[in-house]
């Protein structure tokens, strides 16, 4: 079961790695709808973790989540206890308790391992191994997945301390050469093509306090195949890969057949290992913005699913212990 659920990243990725999918809570209206239309309305959302009820959840044997990571991120305050969204991980430890859960699996930011001078980490795993649990973690990076985005993300697997010992320990993948960033950006709409204006920002843009002389728009224009960051006070250069897609990077462009684009939708998605013939189900149905912002406050598919053909050995080979 899938808790702080987004649009069902952890879904895509663990269905491929023989996973299935009971039920799931997620509290934002639109990212709900968004599933659903990727996936149907088969499952039941529970909606806000802090409210359910343990014992009227269905039986499973998996809990994932990726909860809120605005406390740890580089990009927030940090506030750590202070913030409600830390309070989820007590409901998580909570549900575990009262279901018993078998198998857990967890994601954040990777700031979240030295945060505070390694504190939050520390509080996180001294709760978890006393609601008994034994675990794992480690941060991984899309990019090592095949997936030519650079995205670094903690990922905790835990397992229940009855089922120790276990006949094989806990892994995580190993690396997989990069795929071509060719493969992702195909998206030919006109609607992402430079207009006059945008033309014009660009200029001024480039001509502003931080940029002035350093670049040329011809310069920019002859770097097919590569994605630019442009920040208030530099602009970067990103050859072969995307940096790592977030909701303050509003402006990712790239150069293709000598003109400029912006970042779509689709490509954002695809970025995120989003299959193709899932991503068009939401074409004219979820609008561009909102999908912008829900593929960068997402994880990587094909991380997710690597980790979860890993976990489902795991759990494979010491059935009959567990049962």
């Amino acid at each position: 079961m899938d808790f702080c659920a987004g649009i069902w990243w952890w879904r895509l990725g663990l269905e491929q790695a023989w996973f299935k999918c009971v039920a799931f809570s997620e509290i934002d209206k639109k990212a709900e709808q968004t599933y659903r239309v990727f996936f149907g309305n088969e499952e039941k959302n529970y909606w806000d973790l802090m409210n359910i009820i343990p014992s009227e959840l269905p039986d499973f044997d998996v809990l994932i989540a990726g909860f809120p990571c605005q406390t740890f991120s580089v990009l927030w305050q940090r506030k750590w206890m202070e913030d409600p969204r830390w309070q989820i991980i007590f409901w998580i430890e909570k549900i575990l308790k009262e279901k018993r859960i078998k198998y857990f699996i967890l994601e954040n930011v990777k700031w979240l391992v030295n945060h505070d001078w390694w504190k939050t980490i520390k509080s996180i795993l001294d709760l978890l191994w006393k609601a008994w649990y034994y675990v794992d973690w480690k941060v991984l990076n899309t990019l090592d997945y095949w997936l030519p985005q650079s995205r670094e993300r903690a990922y905790f697997l835990w397992v229940r301390k009855d089922l120790y010992p276990f006949n094989e320990e806990l892994q995580f993948p190993e690396k997989i050469a990069k795929g071509d960033i060719k493969n992702y950006l195909i998206n030919d709409s006109k609607k992402y093509l430079f207009s006059d204006s945008r033309t014009l920002t660009m200029l001024r843009y480039l001509n502003n306090k931080y940029n002035a002389w350093k670049f040329s728009l011809e310069d920019i224009i002859k770097k097919e195949w590569c994605i630019i960051d442009t920040r208030q006070s530099d602009i970067r250069f990103f050859d072969g890969i995307c940096p790592t897609l977030r909701k303050w990077r509003h402006w990712l462009i790239y150069s293709k057949d000598w003109k400029l684009r912006e970042l779509s939708w689709l490509e954002t998605l695809l970025l995120q290992w989003i299959p193709y013939e899932t991503a068009k189900k939401a074409d004219g149905v979820i609008s561009d913005n909102d999908l912008l912002w829900q593929a960068w406050n997402a994880m990587s598919v094909n991380v997710i699913r690597e980790i979860g053909k890993k976990f489902m050995n795991f759990i494979s080979n010491n059935t009959k212990k567990n049962d």
